[in-house]
């Protein structure tokens, strides 16, 4: 998926009103997911995005180079999204499920299921929940 598509599809599924909300959502997300998940994960999951897209896991590396890795759950996840974005955590945790579909559509070689797996239990049904229906989370 080249960043015009994932862009397009972002704004789309996330009933956004222009591409740039589409830019800000992505990248948020990504910066976040970017600080909770390893480096090397980080590294391999940015390597099937586009590089617009991709850059944004890598925001927050660590020093030594081998990424945050922080721990925090899906609270502070969507605290730090909806900062990111300047929206309220409701809005924010819809637009990372939107996003998060659309890595999973858009990677291949179960990288999504490595990058699930790594996540706290209460931040896994984020990753699952895609653009529509409800979400529950522990």
């Amino acid at each position: 998926m080249h960043h015009d598509q994932f862009i397009g599809q972002l704004q789309a599924r996330a009933h956004l009103s222009s591409r740039g909300e589409a830019e800000r959502a992505a990248r948020a997300t990504l910066e976040t997911l970017g600080e909770r998940i390893t480096d090397p994960l980080a590294r391999k999951l940015a390597s099937q995005l586009p590089p617009e897209i991709g850059e944004h896991l890598h925001r927050y590396a660590a020093p030594d180079g081998h990424g945050t890795g922080e721990h925090f759950g899906f609270d502070e996840f969507a605290h730090r999204v909806a900062e990111r974005e300047h929206i309220k955590e409701p809005e924010a945790v819809f637009h990372a499920r939107a996003v998060f579909e659309l890595l999973g559509e858009g990677t291949t070689g179960g990288i999504m299921d490595h990058v699930r797996e790594s996540l706290p239990p209460d931040l896994r049904p984020l990753v699952d929940a895609g653009s529509r229906g409800g979400l529950s989370h522990g």
